[in-house]
């Protein structure tokens, strides 16, 4: 577990320093990038989609378990849902006003950069929002008709009707 957590520290430095190395952190290459003034963020977010996209297509045919904690590697894909949508929205808008997404949020941080933790404060409630409502989404309601356990043999024997299908 110790190894486990360095690793992902390291992983997580060496991502900050990508980050601040690239420019990705100054709020005016975000700037000009969302005013479509400059190409490099685009071109850099592609780049970076391209590689893990390949890099996803080589595990999912070669590689089966992880290599820090060797449990096995699988993920299932979802068509996109109104949710998406709405969520990518709200992060653009989030990126736009702030001009920084949470990888250099925690680099402008580390860096020392004073209103980076307002963003961060923003994100942080950002996520607490969305795991509330989520927690909310998912637990049963309390009111639900429970289901009767059969009683005969020959009740016993049909198939059990789902609650709330008519």
């Amino acid at each position: 577990m110790a190894a486990q957590r360095f690793t992902g520290a390291l992983l997580g430095v060496v991502f900050g320093f990508m980050l601040t190395w690239s420019g990705m952190v100054d709020p005016d290459v975000i700037r000009g990038a969302l005013l479509f003034e400059e190409a490099y963020l685009f071109l850099f977010m592609g780049s970076a989609v391209a590689t893990a996209s390949i890099g996803l297509a080589l595990v999912r045919r070669f590689q089966r378990r992880a290599v820090l904690v060797d449990q096995p590697i699988g993920w299932t894909t979802e068509r996109p849902q109104r949710s998406h949508l709405l969520g990518s929205v709200i992060f653009g808008v989030g990126w736009g006003v702030s001009q920084a997404c949470p990888g250099p949020v925690a680099a402008q941080v580390g860096q020392g950069v004073g209103w980076a933790l307002l963003t961060l404060v923003g994100i942080v409630i950002g996520v607490r929002i969305f795991l509330v409502r989520e927690a909310h989404e998912t637990e049963p309601a309390v009111d639900a008709p429970q289901a009767q356990a059969p009683t005969s043999p020959a009740a016993q024997r049909r198939e059990p009707v789902p609650v709330g299908v008519a």
